[in-house]
């Protein structure tokens, strides 16, 4: 069954960054002293957090958080409390996720095991094994995984998470610096860094909205010391105050107006160790947006996006869902480090939204999910279609272009991504092709994609008899009306003739494309079979 399109929802919060230029080497001092007295009251109460499990409540939250006081101050420590909790929890949903996904593995594997060798699986279900020993591999890895699940679920029924403060990826690089290309010296200096802790949450009605890393409207940064600390403060009130002034580029004003008015705004202070800089996050949440009937959305139309490993894919339709003008493709490059994947990424979403705001439209895009398609158990050999559907930046795309299209207005339709890119070459990719534009596949899915956005069916009108065009015989019944529930499913074939025009016994072989005596396939694909006229007459 399809699923309903809906309008995608805007962000709910919000993140800025700026670098503090000029700062001293005392500057750098007291950030490194702080960020690493911090880390380690961190660390050890995120040591207690894990231990305590399911049984934590509010009464070990307070327990806790008077441990830290003692030690930085009442604020610290509740920051300090809550990063901790956050932490706990996002290696709970971790787990939670890497369980469901060995069941999945555990389950493709049984499925597999129980079919003979050597048969043909379906889209929905993998088949069996090609050889036997594959078979026999993979009675051996589901023994692994079904051990590893075992460990999983009682780990999570315990309340047992693994979390590493710094992150999992660069402890490990320690064993492998070669391959890091980092020395072990170079390797230290970023786990310090990483496990240093120098962030505060906002306050509401507090001056400029935080109490400990306060940053007025002109830029200038102070911070509360820890208890321990205190002698190195340079102001009153035992505060530090540092040279580097700030002024965020990128939604500044809204950041001063949010100072000016005392409303809460997070700080979140860190060092690049690669580029030998300091950075300062500011961070708020945003009151959730009323979103756009989707009958408001569908009135003018929309572009319908296609997302593909390289390329995004893009048509304008109308509101009765015809192409308008020429498809358009914005492309970006995926290998390199992490910031050029972003920037290609964001570079791309940037010229389809400038498109969309010069014609005032909505875009339509899939609701992508590729958790479940990465898995090895259902593709097996298929490494490079693993790879390819690894490689597409769904979750990062995803994500940045709910944020930019919120910024500047525009819209987004999510529509279920079922049997887009079938359907769209199918139906559309060879119609729309001409002498003077080739029609890709994926430019297809893109009309396929707008046409479900704008709540029409992906499929077009069978066409009747060449002879009978003109509705002699009665309307055409193949295409549904729009109220029609699953009308975008798969039909179920009807056995026997499908027109008028065939006398009664002349269906036997309709559904058989060779028993015809005539070369080729029928244009309307099945659907309708008429017996050829005999020469003689």
């Amino acid at each position: 069954m399809v699923g309903a399109s809906f309008v995608v929802r805007g962000p709910s919060g919000v993140a800025v960054r700026d670098r503090l230029k000029a700062l001293t080497v005392e500057d750098e001092r007291v950030l490194r002293l702080v960020g690493e007295h911090l880390g380690s009251l961190a660390s050890g109460d995120l040591k207690a957090r894990c231990a305590a499990g399911l049984e934590h409540g509010n009464e070990s939250w307070a327990s806790r958080k008077r441990v830290l006081t003692g030690l930085s101050s009442s604020r610290w420590a509740g920051s300090l409390t809550k990063a901790t909790h956050d932490q706990w929890a996002l290696a709970r949903r971790g787990q939670a996720a890497h369980i469901r996904q060995l069941e999945a593995a555990v389950n493709t594997i049984r499925h597999r095991l129980s079919l003979p060798l050597g048969e043909r699986g379906s889209k929905r279900a993998a088949g069996g094994y090609r050889s036997r020993r594959e078979w026999h591999a993979k009675t051996r890895r589901l023994r692994v995984l079904e051990d590893r699940l075992e460990r999983a679920r009682a780990d999570w029924a315990a309340g047992r998470v693994r979390v590493v403060r710094g992150g999992k990826r660069l402890l490990n690089s320690r064993h492998h610096l070669e391959q890091a290309q980092l020395t072990e010296e170079a390797w230290r200096v970023r786990w310090e860094a990483s496990r240093r802790f120098v962030q505060a949450d906002g306050e509401s009605g507090k001056r400029y909205g935080n109490e400990t890393i306060r940053i007025g409207p002109d830029g200038q940064v102070s911070i509360k010391l820890p208890a321990p600390l205190a002698h190195l403060a340079n102001t009153a009130h035992g505060r530090y105050v540092l040279t580097a002034r700030v002024s965020f580029a990128h939604r500044g004003q809204a950041w001063r107006d949010r100072v000016e008015g005392n409303r809460a705004v997070a700080y979140r202070i860190h060092e690049d160790t690669g580029r030998r800089r300091w950075y300062l996050t500011a961070s708020w949440t945003l009151p959730p947006a009323q979103t756009v009937p989707l009958t408001a959305v569908r009135a003018g139309g929309l572009i319908g996006v296609d997302t593909n490993a390289d390329h995004l894919a893009a048509w304008r339709l109308d509101q009765h869902g015809n192409p308008v003008g020429v498809p358009r493709r914005f492309a970006y490059d995926l290998s390199g480090t992490a910031d050029h994947r972003d920037a290609q990424v964001r570079h791309a979403l940037t010229r389809l939204l400038h498109w969309a705001t010069r014609h005032r439209l909505a875009i339509a895009v899939e609701d992508l999910d590729f958790t479940a398609e990465t898995t090895r158990e259902k593709h097996g050999r298929r490494k490079k279609f693993r790879q390819l559907i690894s490689g597409m930046p769904v979750a990062r795309l995803r994500a940045r272009l709910v944020s930019m299209a919120t910024e500047l207005g525009i819209p987004l339709v999510a529509v279920d991504p079922a049997y887009t890119s079938r359907w769209g070459a199918q139906h559309w990719q060879k119609p729309l092709t001409s002498t003077t534009r080739n029609t890709t596949r994926h430019d297809a899915a893109a009309v396929a994609i707008g046409r479900r956005a704008l709540g029409h069916p992906v499929r077009r009108r069978t066409a009747p008899p060449r002879t009978h065009q003109s509705d002699g015989y009665g309307h055409r019944t193949v295409q549904a009306r729009p109220g029609s529930p699953g009308r975008e499913e798969t039909r179920p074939r009807i056995p026997g003739p499908r027109t008028r025009s065939v006398p009664p016994g002349h269906g036997a072989n309709a559904g058989n494309q060779n028993a015809q005596h005539r070369p080729g396939r029928s244009a309307e694909q099945g659907f309708w079979q008429q017996d050829s006229l005999p020469l003689s007459l």
